[in-house]
């Protein structure tokens, strides 16, 4: 007999807010399913029920991105994940989005889960992760704190995946034209190059280039699917990204020392049923392949916890 009283397919549903923000943190991979200012929506929304497409809101742990062939070396043993981007063979965006987390505490503005890394062969390592969500009148953050269980050094690196609404709510293809009316800054010297799998193959200047976003530009050379680093970090180590929409609506995200790229999506030719209605800009403490590059991969060691703390918030023009 079916049982007819489950919670959503994304679980129980955390909801927290703070004077002009609401937000939504599901069960299902510690996400952020809604984030709201004014009553406007700062990230495409999702259903409870609906499917976690393009990793909206999501945590990526214990790597972002995409890791090649899904086999890396470390500190001299060779490992092997699971593939599941098949078409460019590699494994994506790790685990922790995968699973049911735990909640540790819920109030009336903050919320805080946690999750265990499975025993598995491609990531043996014992790392518990809490992920502590928090609205104040400065807007959301969101601190990622990894403790090493295990006897062996842990690689390490995360990013978050929020879809900045562009303000439109449009559908397929249209998504693109709605977005060319939105401008970006992205704080950045540097521009990733990548090969047919988007894998990097090194890097270059953007002096000259498209993405050259280190002043607010419009978003008309789409498409993107890139990183960026050599940040422009602030005197309290802090980075932020700026998404300016035509309704004048600021939404601005970023992370704290530990953050040393940006991935900037605009999901040019997604398929309609998964582009979502607006621009994915991910503050990363590594790009694309660190596990098998070593560049800007935090080594966490045994007994050791790495914390990286994010943010995300909203002004009205």
């Amino acid at each position: 007999m079916a049982c007819t009283n489950l919670p959503p397919r994304t679980g129980q549903q955390y909801a927290i807010s703070y004077g002009d923000y609401q937000a939504v943190v599901t069960q299902l991979g510690a996400t952020l399913r809604k984030l709201t200012y004014q009553g406007k929506n700062v990230i495409v929304p999702l259903g409870a029920d609906d499917p976690v497409t393009c990793c909206h809101g999501q945590i990526l742990i214990p790597f972002p991105n995409r890791i090649e062939a899904g086999t890396y070396t470390f500190e001299g043993t060779t490992y092997t994940l699971p593939i599941d981007e098949h078409d460019r063979n590699t494994a994506i965006h790790g685990y922790g989005y995968r699973s049911y987390w735990t909640l540790v505490s819920l109030e009336e503005a903050k919320v805080t889960l946690s999750w265990r890394s499975p025993h598995m062969n491609g990531y043996p390592f014992d790392i518990v992760v809490t992920a502590t969500y928090e609205l104040s009148d400065k807007g959301l953050s969101i601190t990622v704190a990894a403790t090493n269980h295990g006897d062996a050094n842990a690689p390490w690196a995360l990013a978050i995946h929020p879809w900045l609404d562009n303000g439109f709510n449009g559908y397929g293809d249209e998504i693109d034209g709605h977005n060319a009316q939105c401008s970006l800054t992205v704080p950045a010297d540097t521009h990733v190059t990548v090969d047919e799998n988007l894998i990097p193959t090194g890097t270059e200047p953007v002096d000259g280039t498209k993405y050259d976003l280190r002043t607010a530009t419009l978003l008309t050379e789409q498409p993107f699917d890139d990183a960026w680093t050599d940040l422009h970090h602030n005197a309290d180590g802090t980075v932020t990204a700026t998404f300016t929409r035509p309704d004048g609506l600021t939404i601005k995200v970023g992370g704290d020392e530990t953050i040393t790229s940006f991935q900037v999506c605009t999901g040019t030719g997604f398929p309609a049923f998964q582009h979502p209605a607006g621009t994915a800009v991910e503050p990363q403490t590594a790009y694309a392949n660190a596990f098998n590059t070593g560049e800007d991969l935090i080594v966490i060691e045994p007994g050791a916890t790495s914390a990286t703390t994010l943010f995300l918030s909203a002004q009205q023009a």
